[in-house]
């Protein structure tokens, strides 16, 4: 670390010398893990760069228009922009996706039927989702509430998929198969490309009609090759996470076969109508901006990931996945094994944030979650887990989750400074 900022931060910041050693030291040790970042990053950067020229994006597609939103020139090359990149058939891409589940819940509800079931093959989906499929809360429009059936398989112990178990749970009327990219809130790896090829593979084996459906969210550009390229006949994902850079306001995504996606849009707006209408709200601009610096921003992300990972690894804690593990979404997990710890670095990082720094984050009992959760994320977009951010839910064996930063110095100063706070507050020592 220079030695001008390295005094920057001791004097503005109030960071001590033994946390700027430890995190220079740890990162000369990770740096060399850099550069195969940053060559999928150059790889992702000109295939989207590819897409924009091959669409002919304008300034005219910024413009938007009123009422109905039919002929939106904006909204239709932005979606032509997203199939292309990931060599899909067919995206809805849309600000009125509220969010990931959101835009998780059109895949299934636009896909499925009276009668179909859905398998889980990663275990239990994220929190959100499991009132979205009725596994837990008030059975408000679920999909069991509509006669669909749902079973999971667990991962096994070493984190892979249980084919056997899944050709077990593998029925007649199964319609779909899910797979979750992210850890979501559990303690694992991200699951990588060539483990979804894997499955996409091994599913269609079992039965070519099976929907083979990515929970893609986190996981855009950590790799040259996204799930569509390698099997997925539907994804989805949210703009407020990588694919939108952190410039898009709002948004979300879906991704697949134009078959599936026509379906979708029917489940976004109505039978007859589908994609063809919906306003933009003159969010072109902002969204497809924010795709072109995209995979930009994931490779800070991911790399103040792999630092993040190496610091804690270093004061022996229990980290998944590890600083030279391969990495399949920008989610850093660190089992921390105290309440008070969780917290302490959550504080930690939105001390680190240049929107609402001076707020100090509490756990509540958040709309969706089954424990209370401790949020940090002062961001420019409220939300938004491509800034810097961190969360957890308050239950064993407590472990915090971190994830983002618009830049590596970013994501890197929000590692400090969660350190620094444990310290300061007397929940460890280094």
């Amino acid at each position: 670390m220079k030695s001008n900022t390295f005094e920057l931060l001791r004097g503005k910041f109030g960071i001590s010398e033994e946390v700027l050693n430890l995190v220079d030291k740890c990162e000369q040790e990770v740096r060399p893990l850099f550069d195969e970042l940053d060559d999928i990053m150059a790889y992702n950067q000109y295939k989207v760069l590819d897409a924009f020229q091959k669409n002919g994006i304008s300034d005219r597609h910024f413009s938007w228009n009123t009422g109905y939103g039919y002929d939106d020139a904006g909204r239709e090359a932005t979606e032509k922009v997203y199939a292309d990149i990931f060599h899909a058939e067919a995206a809805l891409v849309r600000p009125i996706i509220v969010n990931g589940t959101h835009a998780l819940s059109l895949a299934l509800t636009g896909v499925l039927r009276p009668g179909d079931k859905l398998i889980y093959s990663t275990g239990a989906p994220y929190d959100t989702l499991e009132e979205t499929i009725g596994i837990r809360g008030n059975g408000k429009g679920t999909l069991m509430d509509f006669g669909i059936t749902y079973d999971q398989v667990e991962l096994k112990d070493d984190g892979t998929i249980d084919f056997d178990a899944l050709k077990e749970t593998i029925t007649p009327d199964t319609r779909m198969v899910c797979l979750q990219r992210a850890t979501g809130y559990g303690w694992r790896k991200a699951i990588t490309i060539e483990q979804i090829e894997e499955w996409t593979a091994f599913v269609h084996g079992v039965r070519p009609d099976i929907v083979c459906m990515v929970d893609n969210c986190y996981g855009e550009f950590l790799h040259v090759k996204e799930p569509t390229d390698v099997g997925a006949d539907i994804m989805a994902g949210s703009l407020i996470k990588n694919p939108g850079g952190g410039l898009a306001l709002t948004g979300g995504y879906v991704a697949g076969r134009k078959d599936l996606i026509d379906n979708v849009s029917y489940r976004l707006t109505t039978p007859g109508i589908g994609g063809e209408c919906g306003l933009t709200f003159g969010q072109t601009r902002a969204m497809l901006q924010g795709l072109f610096i995209g995979p930009k921003t994931v490779n800070g992300a991911v790399k103040g990931a792999v630092l993040c990972a190496r610091v804690f690894e270093k004061l022996g804690y229990e980290v998944c996945p590890g600083s030279g593990d391969t990495r399949s979404d920008i989610i850093q997990a660190v089992k921390l094994g105290s309440p008070d710890k969780v917290v302490a670095f959550c504080k930690g990082i939105q001390a680190a944030a240049p929107i609402d720094s001076h707020v100090s984050p509490e756990p509540w009992n958040m709309p969706g979650y089954e424990d209370p959760v401790v949020m940090a994320a002062g961001a420019f977009v409220q939300g938004s887990s491509i800034e810097l951010s961190s969360d957890g839910p308050i239950r064993e064996p407590f472990v915090v989750y971190f994830q983002g930063g618009l830049t590596y110095e970013h994501s890197k100063f929000g590692v400090i400074k969660a350190l620094q706070e444990i310290v300061d507050r007397g929940s460890g020592t280094l």
